[in-house]
């Protein structure tokens, strides 16, 4: 395997790992912005208070999500395998 194709591999699995994981930055930030506009209007500040919310709406997003996140992880893993004979 040459420098490039190692660079390749690399930036590859960057890209999926970004792609997969991107939905559930996005609602955590959505989820701990709302909870901290919430927090300044009541004046509340207990630091606590985002996890809840934040770990429900993830737990959700995670059941929801799982049936595309599976079929992106098996498309990358079996063209990863396919490609094994062509790096040697």
């Amino acid at each position: 395997m040459d420098p490039s194709q190692a660079v390749d591999l690399a930036r590859h699995a960057t890209t999926i790992t970004l792609m997969l994981s991107a939905p559930a930055m996005v609602v955590a930030l959505a989820i701990g912005l709302v909870v901290s506009i919430a927090q300044a209007v009541t004046q509340i500040q207990e630091q606590t208070i985002q996890f809840v919310p934040k770990l429900v709406a993830m737990l959700v997003l995670t059941i929801l999500l799982l049936p595309w996140t599976l079929t992106r992880l098996m498309e990358y893993s079996t063209t990863l395998i396919k490609d094994i004979p062509s790096r040697l």
